[in-house]
């Protein structure tokens, strides 16, 4: 399939943007194209950086598997009415996007309260940071009367 000069013009200026900002995605690039007035959306944008392979340099990391040989726990939790603080928390495990990989972000949240208690970052997915975090929440806090976790490895590890 042939290109229109248009596209290759356009190619030349992702591919530009590209080699600065390895981190960018479609969307990122959309953007920082619309602010230096070209004219595109994520659909124009998406088509040439897939026909180029330009892809971020960062995977996305999958917080959410399950350790081996681990347990499958029910989620009781369901159809619980949560009516005071302490009564149920949570915690949870995300990435922030860096200019060269990523951190891991741990929170320690209140169901009620819609707060968060304690958190910690982290170049690793280890529990000892969660640990941490639980730790620093129930020392402020007082311990919940339930802990509600997805079912990770850092989560139900030894520690």
């Amino acid at each position: 399939m042939r290109e229109t000069a248009t596209n290759l013009d356009l190619m030349v200026v992702i591919d530009k943007q590209f080699r600065e900002t390895l981190f960018y995605g479609v969307q990122q690039m959309t953007w920082h194209l619309q602010n230096e007035n070209h004219a595109v959306n994520h659909k124009r944008i998406r088509r040439p950086m897939r026909f180029m392979r330009l892809m971020p340099i960062y995977q996305k990391p999958d917080t959410s598997k399950p350790a081996k040989d681990h347990k499958t726990y029910p989620y009781l939790p369901g159809g619980l009415r949560v009516e005071r603080p302490n009564q149920v928390w949570c915690a949870d495990i995300t990435y922030l996007p860096m200019r060269k990989g990523f951190v891991y972000l741990v929170a320690i949240m209140d169901w009620f309260a819609r707060k968060v208690l304690a958190w910690r970052t982290s170049n690793t997915l280890k529990a000892e940071v969660c640990v941490e975090a639980l730790n620093e929440a129930i020392h402020t806090f007082g311990p919940p009367e339930i802990m509600n976790t997805d079912q990770g490895s850092q989560f139900r590890s030894f520690a």
